[in-house]
């Protein structure tokens, strides 16, 4: 294992303990409280997709006429982790996003989904994070969190959004969803399988696969750039923590709403 991960993942392990252990899991009792969850989460799950299409941006050529773009490893560890992302399988074998899959998982408990589908098509129309939030009214931890994303992208340092997807995304998904899982399959039936089987396809992609080929992608962008590692590390444990405050504000709701 590369010397600086280690030294990262170190360093990092108190806030990923944090995420993991939240106590927002525990309070979603019902399927109510599972769609206030959704509501916040499915902003993480698209800008998600936004931060790793900007990598495959940044790191391939995807502009005509074509040219070969910066390393060859590093390409084929950006594109083999987009196509799993943009074209997985949902439950009956047909290929969509995860975002997508998310979607349908929302639909299924009963989710309001016209929020973030006001937000995507208003975002798409002005191209103005702003003007999409105000339209959808969407939660302020939600644009919190969507705001440092879309200021690490505007960084235009792929290795910085490299460090934000690998440690703050793929290495701690599948740990945090199988904290939810658990939860999951105390409190709910089968009538939320696409929430589950979305939960399980990111633990299983996640954990099995694209988070070494991301840690290989941020090794790689690093390299032996000690100023760069450390930048790395300290916007990875500010995306932590912008992940603590989004759990922090799911939990607030459902508490109030439940008081």
């Amino acid at each position: 294992m590369n010397d600086h991960i280690t030294r990262i993942q170190h360093n990092i392990e108190p806030l990923r303990q944090q995420i993991i252990r939240h106590k927002v899991y525990s309070v979603i009792k019902d399927i109510d409280d599972l769609k206030v969850f959704m509501k916040y989460h499915v902003y993480a799950v698209w800008d998600f997709m936004s931060l790793l299409k900007s990598l495959q941006n940044g790191l391939t050529c995807t502009s005509v006429p074509w040219f070969p773009t910066g390393d060859s490893e590093t390409r084929h560890l950006i594109n083999e982790i987009v196509a799993g992302e943009e074209s997985d399988v949902d439950m009956d074998g047909n290929f969509k996003s995860h975002f997508e899959l998310y979607l349908d998982a929302m639909a299924q408990c009963g989710a309001d989904t016209t929020e973030i589908e006001r937000f995507i098509a208003v975002l798409r129309e002005t191209g103005d994070l702003e003007r999409a939030f105000n339209a959808a009214g969407t939660p302020e931890k939600a644009r919190e969190f969507v705001r440092f994303t879309f200021e690490t992208i505007g960084t235009r340092k792929d290795y910085l959004q490299a460090a934000t997807f690998t440690f703050g995304r793929e290495d701690l998904i599948p740990g945090m969803f199988m904290s939810i899982i658990e939860d999951i399959h105390r409190n709910f039936p089968d009538s939320i399988s696409l929430f589950k089987y979305y939960l399980e396809r990111h633990i299983e992609v996640d954990g099995d696969h694209h988070s070494h080929l991301a840690l290989r992608m941020t090794a790689n962008l690093c390299g032996d750039n000690e100023a760069s590692w450390q930048e790395a590390e300290n916007a990875t444990i500010a995306s932590l923590e912008r992940r603590i405050a989004l759990w922090d504000g799911v939990y607030e709701e459902i508490a109030s709403v439940n008081a």
